[in-house]
């Protein structure tokens, strides 16, 4: 089996006339998190749709294990690859106990039932994100990071071999954007994650790629990418590139953006 989980090569997809994306040249190695970063309409959600199959009509070629994306059905890719997006899902009259078992469905047949060992693994899930207690609750009740941990614990019983997750913290306080990236971290299986807070994706992240208009224009450690020249020219913003005191990673602030408290304490918690 490849030590790349996906790789893509010279992926293009358009929008139309418009190129979204383009020349796109991506390896992920099994076990690695990798941050996608970049402007918003810079083309990071359509790079995902690409990767995950939704997108199928892209120029280049994706492979997953080394095999052609392409040649996978739907439910071969979900067996091996779970996507928690950036938009809450409609679970009108859903559960999260409903929700968390829709991870079994990639492993089923059509008129398989639950065994006891999917009941077994369905709680311990739900365990691990700490919702045992609120299992037969409404999911649409619940606060977003509380659904996210529920769309984490879907993941956990998908059972994949690659999470993707497009803007995980989006509208989530900062005790819940380290809580959700915290809990992904600890599923030890390869992440694969767009975000637009560059401090966080510095914390959590083995490498980061930053797509601009559509094309990768770094791809290294956060060390090697987050440099104040290259940030500067992505984001139109002038930014100062220091260190954290506690834990030695590279921590950023951009001019005239008063995140300097927020920032702090991001750290004093993790």
């Amino acid at each position: 089996m490849s030590s790349f989980v996906l790789q893509a090569n010279n992926i293009t997809w358009s929008a139309g006339s418009k190129n979204v994306i383009q020349n796109i040249h991506l390896q992920i190695k099994t076990d690695e998190t990798v941050a996608i970063v970049g402007p918003n309409g810079a083309g990071k959600t359509s790079l995902l749709k690409c990767l995950y199959g939704e997108h199928s009509d892209y120029s280049g070629n994706i492979y997953l294990h080394g095999k052609p994306l392409k040649a996978f059905n739907n439910k071969d890719i979900a067996q091996k690859v779970a996507v928690v997006s950036q938009h809450s899902e409609s679970a009108f009259n859903l559960t999260v106990l409903d929700i968390v078992g829709m991870g079994l469905i990639p492993h089923k047949g059509l008129f398989d039932i639950n065994t006891d060992a999917d009941k077994h693994n369905i709680e311990q899930a739900l365990i691990k994100v700490d919702l045992i207690k609120k299992q037969h609750q409404l999911f649409n009740t619940l606060s977003g990071g509380e659904q996210q941990r529920v769309l984490i614990a879907r993941a956990i019983v998908q059972a994949p071999d690659i999470l993707i997750m497009d803007e995980p913290t989006n509208h989530l306080d900062m005790y819940y954007q380290h809580q959700i990236l915290m809990l992904a971290k600890s599923l030890k299986i390869t992440l694969l994650i767009t975000i637009h807070d560059l401090n966080l994706a510095a914390q959590y992240c083995d490498r980061v790629v930053i797509i601009n208009n559509g094309e990768i224009v770094a791809n290294d450690t956060p060390e090697g990418v987050f440099t104040a020249e290259k940030l500067t020219d992505v984001f139109k913003l002038e930014c100062a590139i220091d260190k954290n005191p506690f834990t030695q990673k590279t921590r950023i602030t951009f001019a005239g953006i008063n995140n300097r408290v927020n920032d702090e304490s991001k750290w004093l918690q993790s």
